[in-house]
């Protein structure tokens, strides 16, 4: 039976050969954190990372990824032990209806991981493939530059 590691732990699950990774993580696992958007890998609010490397879980099949190690939104951090990222979302208030929300602190997640100094134009350019439709760009950004500041041991954002 296939294996999947997903958030540090292993599952062993049988999903069809049709099914996304997303499906597996919100139907098989019960992971809400990615969100099903336009179900084309394009608005970037399914994403997870695969083997640290931000994807986009709706165009995935899942069976591609056995084996492999997958975080989500709930694998990054949790309330009270925040990811730098997310605390600095949230202290930023850098989200209106949320939707979005994964798919950017995912997407920042894994930009600083690989990058931990990106100018506010590479920050820009990495979300550009992340849909927000409430307008919330300049705080989501701003979150951003405070992530970046947090992981290197500055202030706060």
């Amino acid at each position: 039976m296939p294996q999947f590691r997903v958030n540090g732990h292993t599952h062993e699950l049988a999903p069809s050969r049709e099914a996304s990774l997303l499906h597996l993580l919100r139907n098989e696992l019960g992971l809400n954190g990615p969100k099903y958007g336009c179900g084309l890998g394009q608005c970037g609010a399914c994403t997870v990372m695969v083997d640290g490397v931000a994807a986009r879980s709706c165009a995935i099949p899942a069976l591609g990824v056995s084996g492999r190690e997958i975080t989500t939104l709930e694998g990054l951090g949790s309330r009270g032990a925040w990811h730098p990222v997310q605390a600095a979302f949230e202290a930023a208030q850098a989200a209106q209806c949320g939707y979005c929300l994964n798919g950017m602190v995912m997407q920042a997640a894994a930009l600083l991981a690989r990058e931990p100094h990106p100018s506010e134009q590479r920050i820009r350019e990495e979300l550009s493939g992340n849909l927000c439709r409430c307008g919330t760009h300049v705080e989501i950004v701003r979150a951003v530059q405070g992530a970046a500041l947090r992981m290197a041991g500055g202030a706060p954002s």
